[in-house]
């Protein structure tokens, strides 16, 4: 008898959720007449049901049927003290264009507000459900005021953000911020909508202004942060710098901070206040891992700006801190960064390796090993070594199966094997990588294994296809020239070949590392007058639209392109960076 009984439940309960179901179809397809029909069957059977009496209530309004929505709500009001109910019944009189009933409603569910404070949470979610934000907004302040553990402000934020309200919107979001700074990072997105990347912007010199006053009235780290972020946003790095100094004098606690904001700097390209950033790092840190890092990405900046006359002073410099800190664990990045400056910028390939060998020689954990094995393998590879740097990479993959790093090595052995024009061999290392746990390996196989595939049937000796993958080795080299050179020689002699578009695009790469701008643009222009059609049709809009931007100034060109990527290709991975420079450069109000 029990089992029937749980069994009858079970069942019963199953028809019900269908019954929901099914009213909730009816009402999503717009077909309000079953679905007042079947919520009324809901209803009958729980007759306190919030959500089935709202949607007999929606569904006959859907179909005009004020009298009857409102002979319903009073029926509900009579029976249950919910008084959000009392916003339904004013909207339904505002349906009805009786504006004077409407507000006395209105007002009647904002005073049960004062009866009692929890009355905040129905009846604010019901003004918000058919847009009254002003009567939302009181609710929420009512609330507010009557009991002070209730905390709307990211309510009233998002609110007063829908109005167009954003010096209140912007000081909702820092008062939640400040009640709750666990929140901090949402709060950042969320105000992040409403700012540009320029200081100019009205919105961004609102927020500054807000943030300076609320750091007057009341210092709170909090308001430092935010300023940072603000400034980073705007890629004001040295004005960020002042603040997170702020931040660390008053909580020399850790760099961590600091070190981000240098290396965000340092992928904006602005140098200078990265090395002064990083100095400060090398003066401030007081452990080793911090510091030799600092020294690390100090070095690294020096070299992408020297030219060959620099060089000797920049071996000088790798030769100090060894003598400072040593050789040993700790310094290895730095190790097989002098390894990599010697073979690929002074050309001392034998000298690197034989400083790389001896890192080898140090009590090294296999993935550190491997770290300098791919050094090795790729100074080989340099050299055109290839057999010698497999080597390298197959140790690698051997002794660490299935890790990133044995990833990584595999996708070398494809690219050196697609160096000497073994495509079939790359090919099926590529295949494997398709799958790669780092999605950053993943693209690269997928990008050179389409590479390969796509050009390797045009010619069965496969001339153009081993022409540019020696273009490809002279310009890992670091043999530009050599390399634009070859790349021109498809362009002139497989004119009529699929690859040319890709000789294009690498050729432009190599003329943009030249500064060579003129010559990127008629590439790109290139690709989008014969190619358009193409896979690199999107990468050529893009990067033709930075260059009119960034570097010869002519914004209104630029927004073009990305309007193309806006309207013709809206599946592309600039989408979303695009239509941000798009609006940027149209001088939208966001959002």
């Amino acid at each position: 008898m029990r089992a029937f009984l749980v069994l009858y439940l079970c069942l019963s309960v199953n028809l019900f959720a269908q019954d929901a179901n099914l009213a909730m179809d009816y009402f999503k397809k717009g077909d309000y007449e079953k679905a007042v029909y079947e919520y009324k069957k809901l209803y009958a059977q729980s007759p306190s049901n919030i959500t089935y009496i709202n949607q007999i209530i929606a569904s006959q309004q859907q179909l005009e049927q004020y009298d009857e929505a409102e002979t319903f709500i009073n029926k509900i009001i009579s029976k249950i003290n919910y008084p959000a109910f009392f916003v339904e019944l004013g909207f339904n009189y505002q349906l009805k264009n009786d504006l004077q009933n409407a507000h006395i409603y209105y007002e009647k569910a904002l005073e049960s507000i004062n009866e009692r404070p929890s009355n905040v949470f129905s009846i604010a979610r019901s003004f918000q459900n058919h847009s009254l934000l002003n009567e939302a907004i009181v609710a929420y302040e009512k609330g507010m005021g009557l009991n002070p553990d209730y905390n709307f402000n990211i309510q009233l934020a998002q609110l007063y953000g829908e109005q167009g309200h954003i010096e209140k919107m912007f000081n909702s979001y820092l008062n939640f911020a400040e009640y709750n700074p666990v929140a901090l990072s949402d709060i950042k997105r969320r105000i992040n909508g409403f700012l540009s990347d320029s200081s100019d912007d009205e919105n961004n010199a609102m927020l500054r202004k807000l943030l300076l006053k609320k750091m007057q009235q009341q210092p709170n780290l909090l308001w430092n942060q935010m300023l940072s972020w603000l400034f980073i946003q705007q890629k004001d790095f040295t004005k960020a710098f002042i603040q997170e100094k702020a931040i660390f004098n008053r909580q020399p606690i850790s760099l961590d901070r600091i070190q981000e904001l240098a290396l965000i700097a340092t992928d904006e390209n602005k140098n200078d206040v990265a090395k002064e950033i990083f100095n400060y790092i090398v003066n401030k840190a007081q452990d080793l891992e911090t510091k030799l890092n600092a020294h690390y990405n100090l070095i690294q900046i020096e070299t992408y700006e020297s030219s060959e006359k620099d060089y000797i002073l920049i071996n000088e410099k790798y030769k100090k801190l060894f003598e400072e800190f040593g050789t040993f664990s700790q310094t290895l990045k730095l190790q097989i960064a002098y390894g990599h400056f010697l073979a690929f910028y002074m050309g001392k390939t034998n000298e690197a390796t034989k400083f790389l060998e001896k890192t080898l020689e140090l009590p090294l954990s296999e993935l550190l090993k491997a770290q300098v094995k791919l050094e090795l393998g790729d100074i080989l590879v340099l050299q055109e070594k290839f057999n010698q740097a497999l080597i390298y990479y197959t140790q690698i993959q051997r002794n660490l199966k299935n890790s990133t790093i044995s990833q990584e090595a595999r996708f070398r052995v494809a690219k050196a094997s697609y160096y000497k024009g073994d495509f079939k061999w790359a090919e099926s290392q590529l295949k494997i990588l398709k799958s790669s746990t780092s999605q950053l390996i993943a693209n690269d196989a997928l990008d050179l294994k389409l590479l390969i595939s796509d050009n390797k049937y045009e010619d069965s000796l496969q001339t153009a296809l081993k022409l540019y993958s020696k273009a490809d080795l002279l310009a890992f080299q670091n043999k530009k020239e050599e390399a634009i050179s070859l790349l021109d020689i498809i362009l002139n002699e497989h004119k009529t070949e699929p690859i040319v578009a890709q000789a294009l695009f690498k050729q432009a790469q190599l003329f943009q590392q030249k500064s060579q701008f003129l010559m990127v643009k008629t590439n790109y222009e290139n690709i989008i007058a014969n190619f358009r059609d193409g896979i690199l049709a999107d990468d050529a809009y893009f990067n033709l639209g930075l260059l009119f931007e960034k570097y010869l100034e002519e914004p209104e060109k630029a927004k073009e392109l990305y309007e193309q990527i806006i309207f013709n290709h809206a599946d592309s991975i600039y989408f979303v960076e695009a239509r941000k420079r798009y609006r940027a450069l149209r001088g939208d109000a966001l959002n």
